[in-house]
């Protein structure tokens, strides 16, 4: 008799995926393709890895993205300011441990510097809100003004979402309004089902995970 084959563990998002479910880079995702100009995705298999480090430091200048902004490096990976000496790195899957060696380096060449380097991709829930309507998705659960002209392409705050802590990133696709909404772990399925009702006069859809991804 033949040994049973031993699976790889599946990697799951608090956001329980529409059907169809696949699977893309070891996460259970959903298959399912939008169709709307209004969508919203589940991006659990993202790398996140948080950051702290002191303001003003080497290490925050090697970063270079001041707090309250956000900025994309040459290796697609989103740098975020998301609060005074602390970071948000946003990489494509697979991607945490090189970005964290990435980071543990520039903390060697800094040792005079406290820096911690957290990999958070497991413990934290990542959603994009696509479309030009998302401001008015988000006008209905926040009381943030997210004109063009206070929170443009690239800009990144800390507010309350549906009563919710959350991370708020707008990240531009192709032209296209996009904002990227980070909260814990335990909150995503929350955040996903009350942009899901909020999204719904306006014809929002889910929109299934596809690599890269950011």
């Amino acid at each position: 008799m033949s040994e049973p084959q031993t699976m790889s563990p599946l990697a799951r998002s608090p956001i329980a995926p529409a059907a169809p479910v696949t699977v893309s880079d070891g996460w259970e995702v959903s298959g399912r393709r939008a169709t709307a100009t209004l969508t919203l995705t589940d991006c659990a298999p993202l790398a996140k890895i948080q950051a702290l480090a002191p303001i003003g430091g080497r290490v925050a200048a090697g970063l270079g993205v001041r707090f309250g902004r956000a900025a994309r490096g040459a290796d697609g990976v989103l740098v975020v300011g998301s609060g005074p000496g602390e970071w948000l790195l946003i990489g494509p899957p697979r991607a945490a441990k090189a970005i964290v060696a990435r980071l543990e380096g520039m903390a060697a060449s800094a040792p005079d510097e406290n820096v911690t380097v957290v990999d958070v991709t497991h413990g934290r829930a990542l959603i994009r809100l696509n479309g030009s309507r998302g401001a008015a998705v988000l006008a209905k659960l926040c009381g943030i003004d997210l004109s063009d002209g206070l929170t443009p392409d690239g800009a990144a705050l800390r507010s309350s979402v549906a009563a919710l802590a959350t991370d708020i990133v707008r990240d531009d696709r192709a032209g296209v309004r996009s904002y990227l909404l980070h909260c814990e772990r335990s909150s995503g399925q929350y955040l996903f089902n009350a942009l899901l009702d909020a999204g719904a006069e306006f014809g929002i859809e889910i929109d299934g995970f596809t690599a890269p991804g950011i």
